[in-house]
């Protein structure tokens, strides 16, 4: 390949093929593995609450009344567990993306979700098969949030690639919404059902993703990397909606092809342990090195979990319980959730029209305005201050009752502005910002820290609210406040601006460019032009023969 150096792709001249409503639905398929990530990590609290559950799990007769919930470690490893598994499945997907395909990838770890699923429906007493049966599941499920992002991100037209991939976040909240229906569906039923019905429903997930995505074609990217210049051309003519002699798919493929090389030349081959090793080479105060973009993805996964959100969706209702001002706290943590699912398709137009780094940083200034309103308003007249009926610690009640309203509402402010902005924003991002070679595995640990974080989230909020521990009631409102300010300084700071770019260009914008002055680069000349291909050229049998040879797993 002629030059030491490619130039990105131009938006002067660029052929592109039109989007088809069956193109963009192809594309807007593999979105629905949010269900697994959302379902999964939703239902699992209301089956906690059932009796028949209690029962099985504590060795209770079925009548049996000795305990009114599960033990606190029992609680906690069932919950934990499947996030234990989601991390590690998320980490060894990015390597068997790159040696069976992203879409075989993802019908794998829908075939590990059902089995996990199998289990947990074979629960009749102890911990072994509910427990066992999650972290399997969660492998399964560690394997889909990976890897659809990365082959969402791959397949998808660049106009539109933000508005689909924040269909997998809509997702996630519509498989909260449908776990929290189920739950209250079953929750009086006294025979097994309580929880066997909630668990089954996860098969239909698994077959649904699973068997229509057999139908669909795998990543040309992935096919480009592995030396399938064919295939690739097949499976874009196929997601673009046009046919294979298409100056479209030719010149989307020449962009490809020629990003690949020039990628493959900048990072140094080699086995499996030079693959991962790859993720972390460069500087960290150069924008474009792989460490930066490594240390970006995680990162901004980390501060989504920061925000606090799960919190609100984990324990909001032992929360409001507390205050003794909520007659339904059920209802009201239904309407958390109804609030998340009509925000996030805001994102659709948004990101597109506002771009990525717009949206995290007003998400974050309006997250943090609501957080410290909470805490403030707790803090003096709210949820920090109640008394109890009658002298009985069993009947709290707020000493402002409209102080307590408010709260909940600006608690559902915060809500509509991270469903609309970071909820999506931060799994858009994670799939543009690494090239090739290290793709597979830069989502995978970005995701994996997804999981890592909201374990921990998870696992340390009881001890700060908790009347035993930290007890910080409203006050730890504070606490997500203090990290959504932290948000808003690291969007300014380091977030660059990918909208409208192919993937093939964000690398050369990341390279000349700094994340505050992102938005301004325009690109100026095209990969396929340095390889002395014209705009909608045919590819030559040397520029493709050179592709399929230097084609490799890692």
């Amino acid at each position: 390949m002629p030059g030491s150096a490619l130039a990105a792709t131009s938006d002067v001249g660029r052929i592109e093929a039109p989007v088809t409503w069956k193109a963009y639905l192809l594309c807007a398929f593999a979105s629905f593995g949010g269900i697994f990530f959302g379902y999964d990590s939703g239902y699992i609290n209301g089956v906690n609450g059932v009796q028949p559950f209690i029962n099985s799990v504590e060795g209770l007769k079925p009548n049996g009344n000795e305990y009114a919930a599960l033990t606190p470690p029992h609680q906690s490893l069932i919950v934990s567990i499947l996030s234990c598994g989601t991390f590690f499945g998320a980490i060894i997907a990015g390597d068997v993306s790159d040696i069976i395909g992203r879409k075989w990838t993802i019908i794998a770890g829908c075939g590990i979700y059902i089995v996990g699923v199998i289990l947990q429906m074979a629960q009749t007493s102890g911990l072994g098969l509910i427990v066992s049966g999650r972290l399997i599941a969660g492998l399964g499920v560690g394997f889909e949030s990976a890897i659809v992002i990365l082959y969402m991100s791959e397949i998808c037209p660049r106009k539109v690639r933000g508005a689909l991939v924040a269909g997998y976040q809509f997702c996630i909240t519509i498989g909260l919404l449908l776990a929290s229906c189920v739950d209250y569906a079953v929750v009086d039923r006294q025979d097994t059902g309580a929880y066997r019905i909630p668990i089954a429903i996860q098969f239909l997930w698994g077959l649904i993703l699973g068997g229509g995505l057999l139908f669909l074609p795998d990543s040309p990217r992935f096919f480009v990397k592995r030396g399938r210049v064919e295939k690739a051309r097949s499976a874009l003519a196929r997601l673009r909606g046009q046919p294979q002699e298409s100056e479209y798919v030719e010149a989307e493929l020449a962009e490809i092809i020629a990003n690949e090389e020039y990628e493959r030349s900048l990072i140094p081959a080699g086995g499996w342990l030079n693959g991962w090793m790859n993720c972390f080479r460069g500087s960290l105060w150069k924008s474009n090195s792989n460490l930066r973009k490594t240390i970006l993805g995680t990162s901004l996964q980390m501060m989504q979990q920061w925000t606090g959100v799960n919190f609100i969706f984990y324990y909001s209702t032992p929360f409001l319980a507390s205050t003794g001002a909520i007659s339904n706290t059920f209802l009201i943590s239904l309407i958390f959730t109804l609030v998340n699912v009509c925000s996030t398709p805001i994102s659709f137009y948004t990101v597109e029209k506002l771009g990525r780094r717009p949206l995290l940083l007003w998400g974050a200034l309006g997250m943090l305005i609501c957080q410290f309103l909470v805490a403030i308003i707790g803090d003096t007249v709210g949820f920090n201050h109640i008394h109890f009926l009658n002298g009985d610690p069993d009947q709290p009640r707020a000493d402002n009752i409209a102080a307590v309203n408010a709260q909940i509402a600006f608690i559902a402010i915060f809500i509509f502005f991270f469903a609309s902005t970071w909820g999506p924003g931060a799994w858009i991002v994670i799939g543009e910002i690494f090239p090739l070679p290290i793709r597979s595995r830069g989502v995978a640990l970005s995701t994996a820290s997804n999981w890592l974080w909201n374990t921990i989230i998870a696992v340390i909020t009881p001890y700060m609210v908790g009347e035993t521990e930290g007890n910080l009631r409203s006050n730890v409102f504070f606490v997500w406040g203090a990290l959504c300010t932290f948000a808003f300084i690291y969007s300014y700071f380091l977030i660059p601006e990918t909208k409208g770019l192919s993937l093939e260009q964000v690398d050369k914008m990341m390279e000349e460019t700094t994340p505050r002055t992102s938005a301004k680069w325009k690109p100026t000349t095209t990969f396929a032009s340095e390889m002395g291909i014209k705009e909608g050229g045919k590819l030559d049998g040397e520029v493709t023969a050179d592709a399929e040879r230097k084609g490799s797993i890692f």
